[in-house]
């Protein structure tokens, strides 16, 4: 496995903070490789066939707007259906192959991902932002997500489950509950975790026994297209995967509305996802949908704290990726005894964050993604100047070549009251807010205040810690975490999903019940 890169060392969010010299030694050999290859065309892979398109895009890197890394396929109406096509063609012999094959399948098709996890890394930083040791963990978490679905479909052999036998006189009855595949699944993925969400969600999908339809965020179609290369070099048969590119406006529309689709899994913003909940109720029967919609997640911070760990894991979980996370921790409540005493450490730490070109080794923050993102943070600033005060931050960064990319300070914002809209709206950037509290009653109650449930931070005692856990409503929650107060999820270990507003299905990606999710129960009854 590529992730376990030295000795015993595995890479996962949680680790990535202290990695062995040759993990970085083989990214940059990977980086330089990558630069080379910039500007070259990418199509789009139908039916196993390399499919161009009449009108192109660019894909700029919002680290440096001149970069072009490469030009991409502007798919149709037409695309999506000839994908869609080639899926359902597909899928009777993908579903019917013994699951045994299509695990074997899959786990090479995790090989061929680890093969390839320092160039898919450089891409990622390239075309996401991302620091190196994100990048990696996005790409190494794709391929672990594809090997848990393995693990479980075999842990659970095939979901084939023998039931009670009616009492029948004369007759013998033999009664099988069976999980099976819906048949051509959608994946509509994010830009922020390219690889990850969208090689866990087609991965599942594909363990199951569905043929996919992948369509990357229009930021990143880079990393997708390579995804996509693992899949086919893996071996899986023409159709049973597809990868399109396009605007959502017009292939994602078409994708969404096809009578030819039978599940779909988004991730992305809570109101386009909801958009796609309820254009897809409106088929000719209900049909599977997975839908993970963001978070506005707090962290709690006791007067009984380790404070350095507080710090440690808010920082990260704040200004990770730019707080471009649906985890990102972007409300922070402290008790009021040692509010004086946290806040100055949070921002003296948040200051010492170097920003700038994320494939540095030294830099912790990248460029947000792109302008609309850039222009985002300049008008929230705006907002929260008149709100609140800026503890730290609140500009964007333009010293040298910075200012042809998308830098922005990493920046936390005090005494903005507790019914301003920001405390409920999800910005997306490296913006954090924070409030002070008196009891853990009234820290709760803030903490629960939103229409989000992602995830949740708490730091504190054990007894505390166990009362948190009870109270707060969000799928993901940690305590006393310096690795992140909220971000950091890895597959087998803390399942991925939200509550609320944050999720549509109530079960947790790289968790023990989320490839059920894409099948259906038949019970076969047989009397002798």
């Amino acid at each position: 496995m590529a992730e376990k890169v030295s000795g015993d060392f595995r890479l996962t969010y949680a680790t990535m903070y202290d990695p062995p010299e040759a993990l970085h030694q083989e990214y940059e050999a990977a980086l330089e490789a990558v630069r080379g290859a910039m500007g070259a065309e990418h199509a789009m892979i139908i039916d196993g066939q390399e499919v161009q398109a009449a009108q192109k895009f660019e894909d700029r890197s919002p680290i440096n707007q001149e970069w072009v890394l490469g030009s991409f396929q502007s798919g149709t109406e037409e695309d999506a259906h000839r994908a869609l096509e080639a899926a359902q063609r597909a899928k009777p012999s993908w579903a019917q192959m013994p699951w045994k094959e299509r695990v074997a399948t899959m786990r090479r098709a995790a090989g061929q991902i680890d093969a390839r996890v320092y160039e898919i890394a450089a891409v990622i930083s390239l075309e996401v932002g991302k620091n190196r040791m994100e990048a990696l963990a996005d790409i190494a978490e794709a391929a672990d997500l594809i090997r848990y679905a393995c693990d479980q479909m075999e842990s659970n052999d095939g979901f084939v489950v023998r039931m009670g036998e009616d009492p029948l006189k004369e007759y013998q009855a033999r009664n099988i509950s069976v999980l099976r595949p819906y048949g051509v699944w959608v994946v509509i993925s994010p830009f922020n975790f390219p690889a990850a969400l969208t090689g866990g969600p087609a991965g599942a999908a594909l363990v199951a026994g569905n043929t996919v339809v992948m369509k990357p965020a229009t930021d990143t179609p880079w990393t997708v297209r390579l995804l996509a290369e693992c899949f086919r070099d893996a071996g899986l048969p023409d159709g049973a995967f597809n990868y399109v590119t396009g605007p959502g406006s017009t292939l994602g529309e078409a994708l969404v509305n096809s009578p030819l689709v039978d599940g779909i899994t988004f991730t992305g913003s809570f109101e386009v996802g909801m958009s796609i909940y309820r254009t897809f109720a409106n088929g000719r029967y209900p049909r599977p949908i997975i839908l993970e919609m963001g978070g506005k997640n707090p962290s709690l911070i006791t007067r009984n704290a380790d404070l350095d760990r507080a710090v440690s894991g808010v920082l990260r979980s704040a200004f990770g990726l730019q707080g471009q996370k649906c985890s990102a921790n972007s409300r922070i409540y402290v008790d009021e005894e040692i509010y004086g005493e946290f806040v100055p450490k949070l921002i003296e730490a948040a200051q010492d964050l170097r920003v700038g070109d994320p494939t540095d080794r030294a830099v912790f923050m990248g460029p947000v993604i792109n302008r609309g993102a850039y222009q985002d943070f300049k008008d929230y600033s705006e907002e929260l100047s008149k709100a609140g005060e800026f503890l730290t931050g609140g500009k964007v960064v333009t010293e040298g070549d910075l200012d042809k990319g998308f830098f922005c300070e990493p920046t936390i914002v005090a005494h903005v009251k507790t019914d301003h809209r920001l405390w409920q709206h999800e910005m997306f950037l490296p913006v954090t807010m924070v409030h002070s509290f008196q009891t853990l009653d009234q820290a709760i109650e803030l903490a629960n205040s939103s229409s989000y449930g992602l995830t949740a931070g708490f730091y504190g005692s054990d007894e505390e810690a166990d009362w948190f856990f009870e109270n707060i409503e969000a799928g993901v929650t940690y305590a006393n975490r310096p690795q992140g107060a909220t971000t950091g999820a890895w597959p087998g270990f803390q399942p991925f999903g939200g509550w609320k507003g944050s999720g549509s299905s109530g079960k947790n990606a790289g968790g023990h019940y989320y490839l059920q999710l894409y099948m259906h129960e038949q019970v076969h009854t047989l009397i002798k």
